[in-house]
């Protein structure tokens, strides 16, 4: 039988209010991205560091719309190699740099597009949904695009007599189903860091924080996510934790995302959920991204996201079909 971690103290994840100090190279950083005509745009599992020196940070939908409108010349994506592809996608002819290019994803990993293929050559008729934690070739074999944050939405607008294809999160698309009612055929697809909570895990902790709304990700498992009081993506988290009126919150998905709610809710505390073995729940992906790396990458202009043309134009269409039906 495993034995779960204690769960760090309650001021783990209560910050006061304080003026931020920034250090030499997060100042450099700042001071390159004006030089260099550059939008640094961080997704919310980002280290603290990272966030502080971002021009936007929020969820994956959030961070689409913000590639598609940015006017700046170079696109600096610190999150991992799927998002900076779905910049470079909206953004063809601008430059989009990724710190790590080794910063992957196992949930896109799981879904490789020659098998994604090979489904839809099996079977002509079905509509695929793709979350945005995809390939661009993924995409490009995809009818629309979702995020967690309008896989409903998204969904309830494909007309009733289409066969749907969910990819490449299960659980995403089985709480989908859920709530919308749609029958969908679903890809064995997860995210790792995800599906690391367990329902015991989370009742033990419940058990020490008995008057604590628990926050899900729909990324998790399906014993989880019924446990929760509240499953929403990261954005709505934040709208969540600030429109209840508890003051403390466990929070169940990637540990980065309370550096977010700490940032924008110092009132109120953050217990990062625990799983069967610790007591928080890094993605080793989101973390390659260092200020290190950062500092570098703007300084040299590369890691840079290059994909063929013909690429990007099959993989747009689904991407843009999304933006405007959300």
């Amino acid at each position: 039988m495993s034995t779960l971690s204690v769960p760090l103290p309650l001021e783990a994840f209560k910050k006061p209010v304080e003026k931020v100090v920034l250090s030499s190279e997060q100042e450099e950083i700042i001071k390159l991205k004006t030089e260099r005509d550059a939008i640094l745009l961080c997704h919310n599992y980002q280290i603290d560091s990272v966030q502080q020196v971002s021009d936007y940070v929020g969820d994956s939908l959030g961070l689409a719309r913000k590639a598609a409108e940015t006017d700046s010349k170079i696109i600096v994506f610190c999150g991992v190699h799927f998002m900076a592809e779905t910049a470079k996608i909206l953004n063809p002819s601008k430059t989009v740099l990724l710190p790590d290019l080794q910063a992957g994803c196992s949930l896109s990993d799981s879904c490789p597009a020659e098998k994604l293929a090979a489904y839809k050559k099996r079977n002509p008729e079905v509509y695929v949904v793709a979350y945005v934690n995809c390939s661009a070739e993924v995409k490009a074999l995809s009818d629309v695009i979702c995020t967690s944050g309008n896989a409903v939405q998204i969904v309830s607008q494909i007309p009733k007599n289409k066969e749907i294809l969910f990819v490449p999160d299960q659980n995403l698309g089985q709480w989908v189903m859920g709530q919308t009612g749609r029958k969908m055929k679903l890809w064995p697809g997860s995210c790792y860091a995800h599906v690391l909570f367990t329902k015991e895990s989370i009742e033990r902790c419940r058990m020490q924080y008995p008057t604590a709304p628990v926050v899900a990700h729909p990324e998790c498992i399906e014993s989880v996510r019924d446990l929760a009081d509240e499953v929403c993506s990261t954005e709505k988290m934040v709208r969540f934790c600030k429109e209840n009126e508890s003051d403390t919150f466990i929070i169940l998905t990637e540990t980065g995302m309370m550096h977010r709610l700490t940032r924008e809710l110092p009132e109120k505390t953050f217990i990062a959920g625990p799983t069967d073995h610790c007591s928080c729940n890094d993605c080793r992906f989101m973390k390659m991204n260092t200020i290190p790396k950062l500092l570098d990458c703007l300084r040299e202009g590369n890691p840079e996201i290059l994909m063929e043309k013909s690429l990007i134009e099959n993989a747009k269409l689904p991407i843009e079909r999304m933006l405007s039906w959300s």
